[in-house]
């Protein structure tokens, strides 16, 4: 019951606060649900540029920025909400295979879920190498990325990596939101760095 009023919470602000956000032109088309397209909000974001800052908070409702990751390599990992099963899988794919083969990156998931609910898939789930962030507060990342579904208010599932200087070096966009990243090509791309 409890997850469940956090979600839908979550959900009411979000789809408040997008609505006056323009549609990433540049992403145009390329996401799904059910089958349907659906419409990104925010800036969009291509490979080769400059990865803008973004303020998120952590599970203590603390404000952290890409900045605080300067001279680090950054994955991004991109979930609507961590309460769903393939986001869980994403988040536990990039926790238990892919951290500690690259220790160096640090390695963020970022969604719209509260804080508290993070905090809780965390210590239920026992994620303990990669950082989760929460959107939930300013909706900046979303809106500097391009990631925000129109009219759901959660974030599409999306995969990046920022060298050290912060260039985004590699960008996945789920093509469907209902299944998990293409793998093998970020851990091609993390292993360039």
């Amino acid at each position: 019951m409890r997850r469940t009023l956090a979600f839908a919470l979550s959900l009411f602000c979000c789809a408040s606060f997008a609505a006056d956000l323009p549609e990433n032109t540049l992403d145009a088309g390329k996401v799904t649900a059910q089958g349907k397209p659906v419409t990104l909000l925010g800036k969009g974001l291509k490979v080769g540029e400059d990865a803008p800052n973004f303020k998120v908070v952590n599970d203590s409702f603390t404000a952290v920025t890409l900045e605080d990751y300067r001279g680090q390599a950054v994955l991004i990992s991109v979930v609507p909400s961590l309460d769903t099963g393939i986001c869980s899988l994403q988040t536990k794919h990039f926790n238990e295979k892919v951290a500690q083969q690259f220790p160096g990156v640090a390695m963020l998931t970022i969604s719209a879920d509260l804080p508290f609910a993070q905090k809780r898939f965390c210590k239920a789930e026992n994620i303990d190498k990669v950082t989760t962030l929460s959107d939930s507060v300013w909706r900046d990342f979303g809106q500097q990325y391009g990631l925000i579904i129109k009219d759901m208010g959660l974030l599409t599932r999306s995969v990046f990596i920022l060298d050290k200087s912060h260039k985004v070096i590699y960008k996945q966009l789920v093509s469907s939101l209902s299944t998990e990243p293409e793998y093998d090509s970020v851990i091609e791309k993390l292993k360039m760095l």
